[in-house]
């Protein structure tokens, strides 16, 4: 079965994380995004694993069940260098088991827990219970193992089970790396709240044999991941260098040689588009055979924003992405599926919005140093064209 699948987000007890970020919230809008299985972030966060056992019922082998959404537990811990790694587990014992044993001053108090062990030796803890492990969002200047390490084994001295590329990166832009040949790819949303334009914003679409932890070990060991579907890169907050105070895009070398300081002060970092140039064997991607499409997505709801120059949490963006949801199911479906012409009955000007999301012609300046980046497309909603730019700061 092909299955919808979010494996990074978090929980309320995340840092800078919604209190909504529960699971009678996740799970619903989850459904409305397009998503069969979600990761329940957190995992070793003792307050967490019991409102998981408090409020879904145990599907077995390691899933975990409400509203129709099945769960599989997950974590990301911060270790050695701040290096950020993504951990599927099998089951809740393991995820009690495996806190436990973690050492770590604030798991109790924060769901990402930080940790001083190496990415080798997290490696070797988590393996003795037959977890999934790989460096989230590989690139990221602040937290990515990239930023540390020119090559994934130095990190891990094994082969870890996938590479997870981050809002600022894509297929594309891994695969000029010649030691990702063998890796499965992930791309998850690393939500912080059950919002559908956060939920979903990327994930994959995996072929399981059913919904269990063995079958998801199964297919990522496997790689039997069918697509991956991800942000436009460039819209990613740290896909250029650039300053993280007034964010300036800067060149890199010109960074460099101003040794990461910007003239107004603050301190520049180093985007992932020129981290993967500096480790790149290829100056085009090489794809693996075994390499499934890569799907650009952008949230609806950002879409309907800058059409009508709105919020998106505000009653008309919501209201008309609502409309939406209920006229064609889900927001994947509308993004991707759902014949133009139907769109156009509902709301014509969010159709040609639609359509130039589609067929490329979207105009982005790129994101950097902790901004994301911002779009613009010619529209039509009073009969005269114009040009919207909206900014993805709030995304």
């Amino acid at each position: 079965m092909l299955v919808n699948a979010d494996f990074h987000v978090h929980s309320c007890f995340s840092m800078a994380s919604s209190k909504d970020m529960l699971i009678k919230n996740m799970a619903p809008k989850s459904k409305l995004k397009g998503l069969q299985l979600l990761g329940t972030g957190d995992a070793f966060h003792p307050k967490w694993l019991k409102i998981i056992e408090e409020t879904t019922t145990y599907s077995g082998d390691g899933i975990y069940s409400f509203d129709d959404i099945d769960f599989v537990l997950t974590t990301e811990v911060e270790a050695k260098h701040r290096i950020h790694h993504l951990i599927v587990i099998p089951d809740i014992d393991i995820a009690h088991e495996l806190s436990d044993r973690l050492p770590s001053k604030n798991k109790e108090i924060d769901g990402r827990p930080k940790t001083n062990l190496n990415g080798a030796e997290l490696y070797d803890l988590v393996k003795q219970y037959d977890c999934l492990i790989g460096p989230a969002h590989a690139f990221t200047p602040w937290t990515g193992m990239y930023k540390s390490y020119d090559s994934i084994y130095d990190c891990y001295e094994k082969k870890p089970d996938f590479v997870e590329l981050g809002l600022s990166a894509d297929t594309f832009m891994a695969d000029t790396i010649s030691e990702l040949k063998d890796f499965p790819f992930l791309t998850n949303s690393d939500a912080h709240s059950p919002w559908p334009h956060r939920l979903g914003r990327e994930f994959n679409q995996i072929e399981l044999n059913d919904i269990s932890y063995s079958s998801i070990k199964h297919a990522i060991k496997h790689k039997d991941i069918k697509a991956n579907y991800g942000l436009i890169p460039n819209l990613g907050k740290y896909h250029m260098t650039a300053c993280t105070k007034c964010y300036s895009l800067i060149d890199p070398i010109i960074a460099k040689d101003n040794k990461m300081k910007c003239s107004c002060g603050g301190r520049i970092k180093k985007g992932v588009d020129f981290r993967i140039s500096e480790i790149a064997d290829f100056k085009e991607p090489k794809h693996p055979k075994f390499r499934p499409k890569y799907v650009h997505l952008m949230p609806l709801a950002e879409l309907i924003a800058t059409v009508y120059d709105k919020g998106i949490t505000t009653k008309t963006v919501q209201s008309k992405w609502e409309k939406l949801i209920e006229n064609f199911g889900t927001e994947i479906d509308v993004l991707i599926n759902i014949p133009l012409k139907d769109i156009e009955k509902i709301d014509s000007s969010i159709s040609y919005a639609i359509e130039s999301f589609r067929n490329n012609s979207i105009d982005v300046v790129p994101g950097g140093g902790g901004k994301y980046g911002e779009i613009s497309f010619d529209y039509n909603v009073t009969e005269k064209k114009s040009e919207k730019i909206v900014t993805l700061d709030n995304f």
